[in-house]
């Protein structure tokens, strides 16, 4: 070969990757335009949107040539919901009536179910215990309570009433029970009779899941992840802003992520190098819970996933600089040592959460898996204690620095290439038992 000759050949190659991730950053910024659109409004959970959302990121991954969890036909994987709502109560104690502002009810009933005084198992709640270490107690025991609350109570009675009347969300059909909260100057009562009319809504939301199956270690996985859900809409009585901008796009919470996956699933299917099998998953139910993790976290043998990256709100510069990345909860694995130690001849870093008094190793999707003992961690480069943006309107594309969200995503890119081929596995995080929930709210 003449030195010409590998000239060329080296110009050819250097103009086709060129070539390649201006593609790639072409698609990035597509991708998370579209998902923080108008259109989508917010892509709130069980609204028409987030549906369309979801059919957005599951042709893509079907153009990428994923293909679909398990051997399933379709990339929507369904989550069932429960939704309880109060619709009707009502109490008399000691024949008299109770006033709705001093009412608050809670159940997991369905449709009508009428107490007397010896159905109810009677509390009191005084002026110096703790109201809600009280519910929470009887939270835990499940049944049905009637809760005589002092009046000193007046400000957290509120918080729960106004949490109550927005209706229960829940992962699995609860145990059957009902609160009734009253403010009042009563200790006991002589008598009771207590009605509450309950509507029950079994609904779904879809993770959308894509997988690149892996080669000599197939058997092992690596799950690339964000949540694509938001907020929806602000009721429009409550718009302040000139222009009356209702729409929490979630341009950076959580379009940047899921953006991020689908790009991630692109160059690697592409690539078509990786070892390990790659799981791509973009959740829903994030900001109501984490339904759509938990509920994934269910169908798979946690053992088998040796890596999870969870990609969550990059699309600004970090207090490190552009284009630097950090990670939740270093000292839960070793993750953070062997992917700087892969990432160091190229003179990159991953820097710790800057914001560990925030817990938000806990806070993001990451935690449904990590509890089960997987390393599983969050990328991020939000600076939550300056973001004026954060669950606000204003979190659209247009504030978002897509320079540094780029060189974001190739650094995850570039130390997911050592977990994907086998030179990075990370140590086992230790696993969290799983708390026993609420048998009411």
């Amino acid at each position: 070969m003449t030195k010409f000759s590998f000239l060329l050949m080296a110009f050819v190659f250097f103009v086709s990757d060129a070539s390649a991730q201006d593609k790639y950053q072409d698609e990035l910024l597509a991708d998370l335009t579209y998902l923080a659109s108008d259109d989508l409004k917010g892509r709130a959970n069980f609204s028409p949107e987030i549906d369309v959302a979801a059919d957005y990121i599951q042709n893509r991954f079907k153009e990428i040539g994923l293909k679909p969890f398990r051997g399933e036909k379709s990339f929507l994987q369904a989550v069932p919901v429960y939704k309880y709502a109060v619709t009707e109560a009502n109490l008399k104690l000691n024949n008299t009536v109770i006033d709705g502002v001093n009412l608050a009810v809670v159940s997991t009933a369905d449709g009508d179910s009428s107490f007397n005084l010896d159905m109810l198992s009677v509390t009191h709640v005084g002026p110096g215990q703790e109201l809600k270490t009280e519910l929470r107690q009887l939270n835990m025991l499940g049944g049905n309570h009637l809760v005589l609350i002092d009046n000193s109570h007046v400000k957290w009675f509120n918080i729960y009433r106004n949490y109550f009347s927005r209706g229960l969300t829940k992962k699995s059909l609860s145990e059957r029970g009902t609160l009734f909260l009253v403010l009042t100057d009563l200790t006991s009562v002589k008598s009771a009779v207590a009605d509450a009319e309950v509507k029950l809504e079994i609904k779904e939301l879809f993770n959308v899941v894509g997988v690149l199956p892996g080669q000599e270690l197939k058997d092992e996985y690596v799950l690339y992840s964000s949540h694509y859900d938001h907020l929806g809409m602000m009721p429009e009585d409550q718009s302040s802003s000139a222009d009356k901008d209702r729409i929490f796009n979630g341009a950076d919470d959580n379009a940047s992520g899921t953006s991020a996956v689908i790009n991630l699933a692109a160059q690697f299917a592409a690539q078509n190098k990786n070892k390990r099998t790659l799981i791509f998953s973009a959740f829903s139910g994030e900001e109501i819970g984490g339904f759509g993790s938990k509920f994934f976290s269910k169908q798979l043998d946690p053992a088998k996933i040796i890596a999870m990256v969870n990609i969550e709100m990059i699309g600004k510069p970090s207090k490190f600089g552009p284009g630097i990345t950090w990670i939740t909860g270093p000292k839960r694995s070793n993750f953070m040592t062997l992917i700087n130690n892969y990432l160091e001849p190229e003179g990159i870093k991953v820097h710790a959460d800057p914001y560990p008094d925030q817990r938000l190793f806990y806070r993001s999707d990451n935690a449904s898996l990590a509890k089960f003992g997987v390393p599983a961690h969050s990328f991020s480069t939000t600076q939550l204690d300056k973001d004026i943006h954060y669950h606000q309107v204003t979190d659209d594309v247009s504030t978002l620095n897509l320079e540094s969200m780029n060189n974001v995503v190739n650094t995850i890119k570039l130390f997911s290439e050592g977990i994907n081929d086998g030179t990075i596995t990370p140590s086992r995080i230790e696993p969290k038992p799983e708390q026993a929930s609420g048998k009411i709210y």
